[in-house]
């Protein structure tokens, strides 16, 4: 009985996570696409790449996070039978999208000064500048595209956004092929060609995602009447579930750009293999974060509806499957990691920096995927706050600084450089996976109460 439970279970929640499963990996594959064509067409574009994305994938992500309360507030909503509810969650989350799509657009387009402040030397931060001004303008569209997409899988519905990104990664690719090598007629233009490849791709994904909202019954909003425009008390909930979200993502990330900065003064090569693994380890990544995300939605739905039971059966199933597929991709990427650094440069000595890391990554997958489950799982519990406080203590407390001791000074060993970062890492994030799995005993425990 308990093994045609677990069953069920397992196979609601790979109904729920594939296709986000699929939608992050194609969503992330803009970025991959990007480094990929970069690192084709020479090191320095790469390097400016890679540069650039330690800049903006960080906002983004922080911005995303925010806009991700619309998932659990929807599916609580939808749990509880109370459609009237979404219209008002919709409405505050397009008011806080267009806001920070705006800021992201100002804030990258004056980003010089981090580049100047990290002492990068002037071509390449040159380079960084072009590629970071053309994906700006694409910053509002993908704001407003994220809510749309938190909107459509808080109703349970996670297959449109796969395939608006599949759409995407299926422009992106000869965009970026065209306009960074200057193909069709168009002129060469390197790293600021991918940018603008990305931007034009976030504005064709807000398009269809509108498209779909408008033509579809199932993502319509229900109608309601005397509608308020701004709802303070509806803002003020949005943005207390959103807010602890987008920092504790933008802590996370915003620390693979830190280190990403302070190795930029070790040269291009360290630069472009330090890129390598984060491309490749934030691919690999999607599988456990879109896991996550599908355990926010059906925890947000159960504890809608009542069901605690059930919810953390649910929970226990999701850590289990989580955990599972973790090691095989450890393993996976340990066995592979010089023919994936092949994949991705010519270059002898950054294929041999990049193999290195990507072998040290492999044991940072497995801590990864449990904090992120742990992580997602309490967003559907609405418990955002002390989550963030544990992130903060386990990335900015433990691993960067240690990761900074062992990769830039001789305190402990020899100077390691990026290899020193990426083993204070392993231990950072066993550090958030096993207090995030506590706090998440202990939440599950007191819900119903």
């Amino acid at each position: 009985m308990l093994r045609a439970s677990t069953l069920r279970e397992s196979q609601l929640l790979l109904g729920l996570g594939l296709p986000i499963i699929l939608t992050q990996v194609a969503q992330a594959s803009l970025g991959f696409i990007d480094t990929l064509v970069a690192g084709r067409y020479n090191t320095l574009d790469l390097a400016a790449v890679a540069l650039g994305n330690s800049i903006w994938m960080p906002l983004f992500l922080a911005v995303n996070g925010i806009i991700m309360a619309t998932t659990p507030l929807v599916a609580h909503a939808t749990g509880a039978k109370n459609a009237s509810e979404v219209p008002t969650i919709f409405r505050q989350g397009l008011w806080i999208s267009a806001f920070l799509g705006l800021l992201g657009l100002v804030l990258l387009r004056n980003a010089d000064g981090i580049l100047a402040l990290m002492s990068v030397e002037a071509t390449l931060a040159d380079k960084t500048m072009e590629y970071l001004k053309a994906v700006a303008w694409g910053f509002p569209a993908m704001a407003l595209y994220q809510l749309l997409r938190c909107y459509f899988e808080g109703l349970g519905r996670t297959r449109p956004a796969m395939y608006i990104a599949f759409l995407a990664v299926a422009a992106n690719a000869p965009l970026n092929y065209v306009l960074v090598f200057g193909k069709l007629g168009f002129p060469e233009l390197g790293a600021a060609g991918c940018g603008i490849a990305t931007a034009l791709v976030m504005w064709m994904m807000l398009f269809i995602g509108l498209y779909l909202q408008r033509h579809r019954s199932t993502l319509r909003l229900p109608h309601t009447d005397n509608l308020k425009l701004i709802d303070l008390s509806a803002l003020i909930v949005f943005l207390k579930l959103g807010i602890p979200i987008g920092f504790s993502i933008l802590i996370e990330a915003s620390m693979f750009s830190i280190i990403a900065l302070i190795l930029a003064p070790l040269g291009t090569l360290v630069v472009a293999a330090q890129q390598i693994t984060i491309t490749v380890t934030g691919l690999i990544f999607m599988i456990p974060l879109s896991l996550a995300m599908a355990f926010t939605i059906r925890i947000g739905q159960l504890l809608g509806a009542g069901e605690y039971a059930h919810a953390r059966f649910a929970s226990k199933v999701g850590f289990g499957m989580t955990g599972l597929i973790a090691v095989v991709t450890s393993v996976l990427l340990w066995s592979f990691a010089q023919q994936i650094a092949m994949a991705f440069s010519t270059e002898a000595e950054v294929v041999k920096l990049a193999a290195g890391l990507l072998t040290i990554a492999a044991l940072f997958e497995i801590s990864d995927a449990m904090q992120v489950t742990a992580a997602g799982i309490l967003r559907g519990y609405k418990d955002t706050s002390i989550p963030l406080l544990i992130v903060f203590v386990a990335y900015w407390v433990v691993g960067l600084p240690l990761g900074y001791i062992l990769g830039m000074t001789d305190w402990i060993t020899a100077p390691m450089g990026a290899a020193g970062f990426w083993y204070a890492l392993v231990i950072g994030l066993t550090v958030s996976a096993l207090f995030l799995t506590v706090r998440l005993v202990s939440v599950i425990r007191h819900a119903g109460r």
